[in-house]
């Protein structure tokens, strides 16, 4: 007999709540098929005791950044946190989480990647059976369904684990895990470092830039169970200025003369978020003496190259305007987007690597059935020539 989607899952949920009862009451989640587990951060594993060394590197910290260039009232930012966390508003004066360096025994990473998405999902599960709240590393499902299912898990005496759920994405690659390999290696911390084994042309050629040799470390898959005896990770915030600067510094070469050239990065051979009138905006950045540049069609050397050889940036909202972390203090950084898709991330990279920002509000085009991070933007001109004008008595 079939049972219909209704009952079924009705009794899926009753079933969850009956391990989540059991598991609070003190049981392990394994004999429940992992479809329940407490959550704790390392700070509250630290404070119960748990067993390992906890570095605390950077304490919590709140910033005091500038507004927007080109706004005078914090008002006129958005105060939607959305997904994000954080509002635009929160920027100039955003709470940082603090820095740790974590090294605890007898640690479980288990790891799925979903399908038709093909999105990757880690997290950790430490000696009590409890998954950390790590940044895009929450217990899911997905994890009980492969701790399940894995009879034979590879056994590792030390690891050191960077890997978040969107390590393929090329801004969380530069915001989020490049700053970890960068306090790894200045730290001399980089043994049994794990890297992921997909890895795109430019993670490569970032970790050759880093000296790191991605031959010479061990590699996780794209899913399974690792068991390990001494595990390291790091807890770190991804606008902190103490763990983005260094790598620029590591990574950027200063050109022999000051920043000169304007850039506007083009989408126009994107698959989302293209600037869809941007041959209308063109005569007035060639006026302003911008190029402009497609990031894909530059290999991961040459856009920091670029970018530290740039002194104004312009691009419509997008992975390549993370870029701008190579580019010298004090260049002019301008955002393209749209006003209710209010992500603060490129405001707050800027402001920690000490850039200042200015944003164009653009509109929403094409097919409305597309989800607003993927829709394409048209941007009126004036408002374009405004900024221009602006930036020319800036500079």
């Amino acid at each position: 007999m079939t049972v219909s989607a209704g009952p079924a899952q009705a009794v899926r949920r009753r079933a969850a709540r009956l391990c989540e009862r059991a598991v609070l009451a003190g049981a392990p989640p394994g004999p429940f098929g992992w479809r329940w587990v407490r959550e704790e951060s390392v700070p509250d594993y630290a404070a119960r005791g748990g067993a390992g060394e906890i570095t605390a590197i950077h304490p919590p910290a709140r910033a005091a950044n500038p507004l927007p260039v080109n706004v005078t009232d914090p008002a006129a930012l958005s105060d939607d946190p959305d997904w994000f966390g954080f509002s635009q508003r929160d920027v100039a004066t955003r709470q940082s989480g603090e820095t740790l360096l974590a090294t605890l025994p007898d640690c479980t990473v288990a790891s799925f990647t979903d399908a038709p998405k093909g999105r990757f999902w880690p997290t950790v599960i430490n000696r009590d059976s409890r998954a950390f709240d790590l940044r895009e590393m929450r217990f899911r499902p997905g994890h009980g369904a492969v701790l399940r299912g894995t009879d034979a898990p590879r056994r590792l005496t030390r690891a050191t684990w960077i890997t978040e759920r969107v390590y393929d994405n090329h801004s969380h690659w530069l915001t989020a895990h490049l700053p970890k390999l960068c306090l790894l290696k200045s730290r001399d911390a980089l043994d049994g470092l794990l890297l992921p084994a997909r890895r795109s042309a430019a993670m490569d050629a970032s970790l050759r830039m880093l000296d790191i040799d991605p031959a010479a470390f061990d590699t996780h898959g794209p899913e399974g169970v690792l068991r390990v005896d001494r595990l390291t990770l790091l807890v770190t915030d991804r606008f902190r200025p103490e763990l983005l600067r260094p790598v620029r510094d590591r990574l950027a070469r200063p050109p022999d003369r000051a920043p000169w050239r304007r850039v506007f990065i083009s989408r126009a051979g994107a698959r989302i978020r293209k600037l869809a009138n941007e041959a209308e905006i063109a005569p007035l950045l060639d006026r302003a003496g911008f190029e402009r540049v497609a990031m894909e069609d530059l290999d991961f050397g040459a856009q920091v190259r670029l970018m530290g050889e740039t002194a104004v940036l312009m691009a419509p909202h997008g992975a390549g305007l993370t870029n701008m972390m190579f580019c010298a203090p004090g260049t002019q950084v301008v955002e393209i987007a749209e006003p209710s898709y209010p992500n603060p991330n490129f405001y707050a990279l800027a402001a920690a690597m000490g850039l200042g920002y200015w944003k164009v509000d653009a509109r929403f085009a094409g097919d409305p059935d597309t989800h607003r991070l993927d829709r394409d933007l048209a941007v009126d001109p004036a408002a374009v020539d405004r900024v221009l004008g602006q930036l020319a008595e800036a500079l």
